[in-house]
């Protein structure tokens, strides 16, 4: 076994446009995993894969403007898992079920709250689907908290709950 290798076990670095159809297969077996029982398989399964997959490309090759950015974990050359960062907010973290417990969710939320800090922000802000307890829990470990906001959205044919989690930076 050599010593060193050519590429870091484990990453993160700036999505690039070749991304987007893995970052998209992870939203969607993370959503699948976690979120299956709150929104239900027929909201699961009415997801537009294309569509999600031609956002993500513009989100990683033409983001809005500033503040706003897409990071990938890496395990070996695989990607694992993504985090999406607007000014202020993280407006996505997940990582594949099958990669998950290995690290890889604590290195993408540390490189997003590096990117936030290098944007000027002051405090991070990201919402938590109702149930979600294993992202309670990561969230809560890290120092976030629930701010007491909450919001309902639309998911196909029933309503869920969001709560706004925060943390000074």
């Amino acid at each position: 076994m050599a010593l060193f290798s050519e590429t870091a076990d484990v990453s993160v670095r700036p999505a690039i446009a070749t991304d987007a159809a893995p970052v998209t297969d992870i939203q969607v077996a993370a959503w699948r995993d976690t979120h299956g029982d709150t929104l239900g398989d027929d909201v699961i399964g009415m997801l537009d894969v294309d569509r999600m997959r031609e956002s993500w490309q513009g989100a990683i090759t033409s983001p809005p403007g500033p503040g706003f950015a897409v990071l990938v974990a890496l395990d070996a050359a695989r990607i694992v898992g993504f985090a999406a960062v607007t000014p202020g907010q993280l407006m996505s973290l997940e990582v594949h079920p099958d990669a998950r417990r290995g690290g890889h969710g604590s290195r993408l939320l540390s490189a997003a709250v590096d990117r936030l800090r290098q944007d000027g922000a002051q405090e991070v802000t990201t919402w938590v689907l109702d149930g979600d307890a294993a992202r309670e829990q990561f969230l809560g470990g890290a120092g976030l908290g629930p701010d007491g906001t909450q919001r309902t959205l639309a998911a196909g044919p029933r309503e869920v709950v969001e709560h706004r989690w925060s943390a000074a930076l």
